[in-house]
């Protein structure tokens, strides 16, 4: 299903900037969710997508380039992996609900919420400021039109269907990034 909601569709830019802009629509497409007046089911497939996009373009292009330009540490990407994970984890109990007007609708956007939220500050943080400070214009331009690329690649095969979510929390939970006995870190 694809979604009515505008996710963008950049072609080209600094990685950087490119990646801010899906921050601040991932903080949008929260708020909305939160807004029992809004589309909700619209809202969380939307939101679903993006995630889908944005974390498969970050993990295929941006971090294993900035870890080859020494901007990041291997750590540093392995962990924005894992925090990926845990954000689709929580996504992916988002889109299990059949209503999206109950308390446990409630529930697991706020849990979404916790996860994305604590994701962004972090990447900007460790991630983005190094990318801004130790890559290139050059490099940061190329490496948003291979974002950008893979991103709407993504968005156009329909990436946060419920079956492809779940198959990606599958394939984390195999690879060791979700760990259950660890939520609260």
């Amino acid at each position: 299903m694809s979604t009515p909601i505008d996710l963008g569709r950049p072609v080209s830019g600094d990685v950087v900037e490119l990646i801010l802009e899906d921050h601040r629509r991932f903080e949008s497409l929260l708020r909305d969710l939160r807004d029992s007046s809004s589309d909700r089911d619209a809202v969380r497939h939307a939101f679903a997508t993006l995630h889908v996009a944005h974390a498969t373009a970050e993990e295929q292009k941006v971090y294993p380039k900035l870890r080859r330009k020494d901007a990041i540490t291997e750590h540093e990407a392995e962990h924005g992996a894992e925090e990926h994970a845990e954000g689709n984890e929580a996504l992916l109990a988002v889109l299990e609900l059949k209503g999206t007007d109950t308390q446990a609708f409630d529930d697991a956007v706020e849990e979404l919420a916790k996860a994305v939220n604590h994701h962004l500050t972090e990447e900007e943080l460790t991630i983005l400021n190094p990318a801004r400070d130790e890559v290139s214009q050059q490099v940061r331009d190329e490496l948003g039109a291979a974002f950008a690329t893979v991103r709407n690649a993504q968005v156009d095969d329909n990436c946060g269907t419920l079956a492809n979510v779940r198959r990606i929390v599958a394939s984390a939970r195999h690879e060791g990034l979700l760990d259950d006995d660890d939520e609260e870190e």
